[in-house]
């Protein structure tokens, strides 16, 4: 009989502790998870779900302009708000009960509570302490709020995704793929939105071309962006709030959301109790294999605030089990071409090397860009703009990034993706017969380099 009460106990049932916690069961293993609020996690529950069943409702006033063009007379229409935030709610309780079986099917035990560590082999859950031979946290990130005077008034994208009613103004503090996203999100509702930067422009460590891109994007669809801005303090007036700005300018607005980071959610988590090392921001410090400084302990997912992906945390909890609990010890996560987008208005998509990395890494490259108008807006009337961007070393021909701003970045880059990381040259993007009339055909087609490639 085991001296302990399981073989992994879990802190936090988001996407990485799910995973780690039902692919340890199967192989046998005794787990149980831990969660203070329902199973989910940030993705399912505050993040990457709700927001992107939000943009999809924004996407709707720009649908009915554009129908126009093809000969379709619409109505007046308007967006009930709280109608779509109980259907947006529906799903995500619908989503919980699939966590809650999934767990349930793989003979998980779900432990109601934040998890608080005792000790190396013990967590204390809603005043029952549990020991376990190994422990993993996954309890994910949290929105930070800076040290603003009445950021109290303020709120962030927790708050944003169930807001009573829509505000008719609103002000967006930050400049990262959460502020930019929401940015479209409520100005396709109708809000009128203002997005405050204190960089020169949007979405840094993004590529540069697809930042300048989409800030002109965005500007057309009607987001006033203050960049090299600052917000020095806000203040409640009767019926509006008021933002005072570096310059002494002052913004009226009816909301503030702020999106200027996150933190690994690791207060009060008693991490100290353990003796697990973590960095300034709460993260706890891991190897390549997610153990921390102490042999019972792992961490995965935001809470290693390294790459801060929902698929990352799941590939990280995979690769924990395959170590922890299979013939497969020594399995590491190859962390090099991860595809990702935003899902700003118009969408972005980008894998591999930005042109800036490119050019510090291999000094030489060859870019290739082409900047053109989707064949729906020749009807549509509407000018926007697709922007894609092939970056290739030279000496190799391998293409060791790819950009993209327009409909379905999403979708086209995750196949590039698979390009990527099977090492793909430009010779075999060339070579490959493009999808006629599509905008993913423009990948295969880019033939003329960009004049001023080269030396950094």
């Amino acid at each position: 009989m085991s001296e302990y009460d399981y073989d992994l106990l879990t802190i936090g049932a988001g996407s990485g502790g799910v995973r780690a916690s039902r692919m340890a069961a199967q192989t046998g293993a005794k787990v149980a998870v831990c969660e203070e609020d329902r199973a989910g996690g940030t993705c399912v529950l505050r993040g990457c779900v709700p927001k992107k069943l939000l943009v999809y409702a924004s996407e709707f006033a720009s649908h009915f302009d554009d129908a126009q063009g093809f000969g379709w007379t619409v109505g007046k229409s308007h967006i009930d708000w709280p109608k779509l935030i109980n259907t947006k709610n529906n799903e995500l309780d619908r989503l919980n009960g699939v966590y809650n079986r999934i767990l349930d099917n793989h003979g998980v035990e779900l432990l109601l509570g934040r998890g608080k560590l005792i000790d190396a082999h013990t967590v204390e859950v809603a005043g029952k302490q549990y020991t376990a031979k190994n422990i993993l946290i996954a309890v994910g990130g949290w929105p930070v709020l800076p040290n603003v005077p009445g950021v109290e008034h303020a709120i962030t994208s927790n708050e944003a995704l169930d807001l009573p009613e829509l505000p008719r103004r609103m002000v967006i503090v930050g400049g990262g793929y959460i502020a930019v996203e929401f940015a479209g999100i409520f100005a396709g509702l109708g809000v009128e939105v203002t997005e405050i930067i204190r960089a020169d422009r949007l979405l840094r460590g993004f590529d540069d071309d697809l930042r300048v891109e989409l800030e002109r994007e965005m500007t057309k669809r009607g987001i006033n962006i203050l960049a090299s801005t600052q917000v020095q303090s806000i203040t409640k007036k009767d019926s509006h709030l008021e933002l005072t700005l570096g310059n002494g300018e002052i913004l009226e607005t009816d909301c503030v959301m702020y999106a200027t980071g996150r933190a690994p959610n690791t207060s009060s988590l008693g991490l100290e109790n353990a003796g697990v090392e973590i960095d300034e921001k709460g993260a706890s410090k891991v190897d390549e294999h997610y153990q921390t400084n102490v042999d019972s302990m792992y961490a995965v997912g935001d809470a290693t605030d390294r790459v801060c992906l929902t698929p990352v945390a799941l590939a990280e909890g995979m690769v924990l089990v395959q170590n922890l609990f299979t013939d497969t010890p020594n399995t590491s996560l190859d962390y090099d071409n991860i595809p990702s987008a935003v899902f700003s208005q118009p969408p972005l998509g980008t894998v591999g090397l930005t042109e800036a990395q490119a050019h510090e890494k291999y000094g030489k490259i060859d870019v290739y860009t082409s900047r053109f108008k989707a064949m729906k807006h020749t009807l549509s009337g509407r000018d926007e703009y697709t922007f894609m961007k092939l970056i290739v070393e030279p000496e190799s021909d391998r293409v060791i990034g790819v950009h993209m701003m327009g409909p379905d970045a999403a979708e086209i880059l995750q196949g590039i993706g698979i390009a990527l990381k099977c090492g793909a040259t430009k010779a075999q993007f060339d070579a490959t017969i493009g999808i006629h009339p599509s905008a993913a055909e423009e990948f295969v087609t880019m033939r003329e380099k960009r004049p001023e490639s080269g030396e950094a």
